[in-house]
């Protein structure tokens, strides 16, 4: 691929995470907007991640019947004119129902330019080129608090028009051509497989203890520490900020030690960062602590595309929209799960998701005991001299 496709290629992974994570930093700013509560404000993100995480289940493999340039192409227009309703919306319900519709055209983007990613990178160097495409990720995490916090001092309706404008410009880049030709008669039953659904399970579980807990911590900083609209998207950058730096060094670390490792050790690494979130007085340490976060969700996010793309599937396209969807999934259940703990008591809102978390290291070893994805082998050490 020349340079300037490859740059759009992992220029696509900004749109998810930048598009549903938009709103976490402006919540309470919508909700005076349209006479609503911070908390009802938070079905924004439910509203978006619902139809991203549903149609997901399919978008793969519908991408594998359709070819992927034509596919990503007319999502990207379409996600540029839903985030334009959305900037112009007249009532909460409209304001909904655009990231609905938002969510629902993103939803043929990310596991596509995944499943092109694993149609063009050897399979040694897979974790590394994964961890660039979580690193861009990381990328969008980091930007929507902040690009929608600094928004939001002038108006928080200008944070949708700079998602039309990113999406437009990611429309005119498109996808690359790959030798895959498209798929005409994959199916649906072909993505749904043991080697699918454990690290699709994974997925779920710690993308909603994970990044799906940013407007949580966005809660914490205006309830505890009284903190503006601008300053806690600044400070939530940092989960964003230090997934990006680390998301390729977590890539080789896939490469050479395996992916079910890697998530053992970002798993358990993320239960505690959780808890100390919750639980710190210092604002400071809570910054900190949610940025190291990030490192923990790109270990757990980067692992299990590995384990998916890795396999053997037919239907890698399909398998890989899964996992995304169940990811998803578990961030768009998030706010639902956890508001009302939060509300209950705060502790509650950020422990009981630190023990979700401890559940993942098990959960990757009853999967290895089946049929699920190998890592990757080392190379043969050569013989010995005769």
């Amino acid at each position: 691929m020349g340079r300037l496709a490859r740059a759009g290629l992992y220029a696509g992974a900004l749109i998810g995470p930048f598009g549903g994570a938009i709103t976490t930093s402006i919540l309470p700013e919508i909700g005076e907007s349209f006479g609503r509560s911070a908390g009802s404000a938070a079905s924004t993100l439910t509203y978006y991640l619902v139809p991203f995480a549903v149609l997901m289940l399919a978008s793969g493999t519908l991408a594998q019947r359709w070819g992927p340039q034509r596919t990503v192409r007319i999502a990207y227009i379409a996600y540029a004119v839903t985030s334009a309703l959305a900037a112009s919306s007249w009532t909460f319900e409209v304001l909904l129902a655009s990231r609905a519709l938002q969510g629902a055209a993103n939803s043929f983007t990310t596991p596509v330019l995944l499943a092109v990613i694993a149609a063009s990178t050897p399979k040694e160097k897979l974790g590394r080129a994964l961890g660039l495409f979580g690193s861009m990720q990381a990328a969008g995490q980091t930007s929507a608090p902040l690009v929608g916090g600094l928004t939001a001092e002038i108006d928080w309706r200008l944070a949708f028009v700079v998602i039309a404008v990113v999406a437009v410009g990611l429309a005119v880049l498109g996808v690359p051509q790959t030798d895959a030709e498209p798929e005409r008669d994959a199916s649906l039953r072909s993505a749904f497989v043991p080697s699918t659904l454990w690290p699709a399970l994974v997925g779920f579980i710690g993308w909603a203890c994970l990044g799906g807990l940013s407007f949580l911590v966005a809660f914490r900083l205006d309830d505890v520490f009284g903190l503006g609209a601008g300053q806690r998207g600044v400070l939530l950058t940092g989960f964003g900020v230090v997934g990006f730096l680390t998301a390729r060094y977590i890539g080789k670390a896939i490469d050479r030690f395996g992916a079910r490792t890697t998530i053992t050790v970002a798993a358990t690494l993320g239960a505690g960062l959780v808890a100390a979130v919750g639980t710190t007085p210092f604002t400071a340490l809570v910054v900190l602590a949610w940025a190291l976060t990030g490192a923990a969700a790109q270990g757990v996010l980067v692992s299990i595309n590995a384990l998916v793309l890795q396999s053997e599937s037919a239907n890698r396209g399909g398998s890989v929209s899964v996992v995304q969807s169940l990811r998803f999934m578990g961030a768009a259940a998030a706010p639902l799960a956890f508001v009302p703990l939060y509300q209950s008591h705060p502790l509650l809102g950020f422990l009981v998701p630190a023990g979700l978390l401890v559940t993942i290291p098990a959960i990757v070893t009853l999967s290895g005991r089946g049929a699920g994805s190998r890592r990757t082998p080392r190379p043969a050490a050569p013989p010995p001299p005769r």
